[in-house]
């Protein structure tokens, strides 16, 4: 089975999963959503428009009474949108947004299915130059959703392809431009300070994989020693 369809796979199986959640009547911001919006979002989760799902995706969580049931109704038409390029909103937020839903905390058999979907999007994303959703994006939205960057480090260095270096040399593209790697933060609120990882990976791990003077500049490695010895 192709990393593509290994997704695709473990995307059915979190339509399976939520598939028990049951309907609700769902209560909200009456500003921004209407009668009909209430209606549509309290009935089969299929039938919501995909316009009202990104909206209700993005929102913040005061706009809902009840944000935790809300999104595990629509997560598996979320992250399936999320995932392929087709959601539309930032995918940091939307990983802000679930960590706020407290998806970790959900019933194990829907957070394995979520653990699952992440795992395989995150090889899938290795294995496919150009993807749906930059790299960094990727990284930053699964090393916000499950409080961990290291993981997802060492399978990148785990996987040796055109692909997974093509996409290293544009991360490192983009970090190193006027150096933001020195204070990098991932997540839509900046709540996951990646420096120390990212860079002593870069500079070690993945150094000689990456044809980049930038990662020679003596400062690099100092800053580094520095920002370990005083995280935060």
């Amino acid at each position: 089975m192709s990393c593509s369809e290994q997704l695709m796979a473990a995307l059915d199986a979190l339509d399976q999963a939520f598939a028990s959640e049951e309907s609700f009547p769902v209560t909200g911001c009456t500003y921004c959503y209407g009668e009909q919006d209430f209606t549509e979002l309290s009935g089969p989760p299929h039938l919501i428009a995909d316009d009202l799902v990104s909206s209700v995706a993005a929102k913040v969580p005061d706009h809902w009474d009840d944000l935790p049931r809300l999104y595990r109704r629509l997560v598996p038409r979320v992250i399936r949108s999320l995932v392929t390029g087709r959601l539309h909103v930032d995918e940091e937020l939307i990983a802000s947004r679930l960590v706020r839903a407290g998806w970790t905390t959900w019933d194990v058999h829907l957070t394995e299915a979520l653990r699952e979907v992440w795992s395989a999007w995150w090889q899938s994303t290795l294995l496919t130059h150009p993807g749906p959703v930059s790299v960094r994006r990727s990284l930053s939205f699964i090393a916000v959703v499950t409080g961990s960057l290291r993981p997802w480090l060492d399978a990148w260095t785990a996987t040796r392809a055109p692909a997974a270096d093509a996409h290293l040399a544009d991360l490192v593209d983009d970090v190193m431009f006027e150096f933001e790697i020195t204070d990098l933060r991932m997540g839509f609120y900046g709540e996951y300070d990646a420096t120390v990882e990212l860079l002593g990976w870069l500079l070690t791990d993945v150094r000689d994989r990456v044809a980049d003077a930038r990662l020679d500049e003596p400062f690099l490695r100092e800053h580094l020693r520095a920002a370990a010895r005083h995280p935060g």
